[in-house]
């Protein structure tokens, strides 16, 4: 047993695709007898939707799909803790559903529906400092202690080798117009959208349309992030 999972820690550094990744990831739940498994970035404070934020997942569709209808996102108590730790933690909804009354029962039905009542959650991040999480889902007893260590240096390499495929796929700020880039430099030099509406002749809304535009194509979550990462890589000086 041993053997294998060091084999499978292994193997992740040297996968070249997503698609690699989910064939392993299915391995991991497989050889950990747990269900399915969850790769997600950290969401905004304004966003509620899981299936925006999901990298990879084996996450039955209808579950996915029920929980955004449900907008569960909203506060989420993994969510909020996630946001105020590093710290990877088990959660067994059977007991939590007894706290958090009928949201918690609404929450405990529709995951025992797939036998996925019990997770476990990695938190992560990638070199740009993207925070993420990887979750582990089932019905068997929560890991154990060593187990949990084992499971949480694979998630660490699995964020990362994601993060490293994506970046070989997509070459950062490809697509960005010469006005976005124009708006990352202001954005950079400290000017808010207001100044910089007047600085180019354009009206603040179309000002934040562009720099929001920029934020989607850097694939990060704000503004000051995207700034961040277009200084890191070269694409504003």
């Amino acid at each position: 047993m041993f053997e294998e999972k060091a084999a499978l820690l292994k193997h992740v550094s040297a996968l070249a695709t997503q698609y690699d990744i989910v064939r392993s990831l299915r391995k991991v739940t497989e050889l950990y007898r747990l269900r399915a498994f969850l790769v997600t970035r950290l969401p905004g404070s304004t966003n509620t939707s899981l299936q925006s934020t999901s990298v990879v997942s084996s996450w039955p569709t209808e579950l996915m799909a029920r929980y955004d209808q449900a907008a569960l996102m909203t506060g989420s108590a993994v969510l909020h803790r996630l946001r105020s730790s590093c710290i990877p933690f088990g959660v067994d909804l059977c007991e939590a559903a007894a706290a958090t009354g009928q949201r918690g029962a609404e929450l405990l039905a529709m995951f025992k529906a797939h036998n996925m009542q019990r997770f476990v959650v990695f938190p992560v991040s990638d070199p740009d400092g993207q925070r993420g999480t990887v979750s582990f889902y089932g019905d068997r007893a929560l890991l154990d202690g060593q187990e949990m260590m084992e499971l949480s240096l694979l998630s660490i390499h699995v964020f990362d080798r994601l993060y490293q495929i994506a970046r070989s796929d997509h070459r950062p700020g490809e697509g960005l117009t010469d006005r976005e880039i124009d708006c990352l430099n202001w954005t950079a030099a400290g000017k808010t959208s207001a100044e910089i509406s007047e600085i180019l002749g354009l009206s603040e809304h179309t000002v934040n349309h562009y720099l929001n535009r920029a934020t989607r194509k850097l694939d990060t979550v704000n503004r000051t992030q995207a700034v961040a990462k277009a200084l890191r890589t070269g694409i504003i000086s």
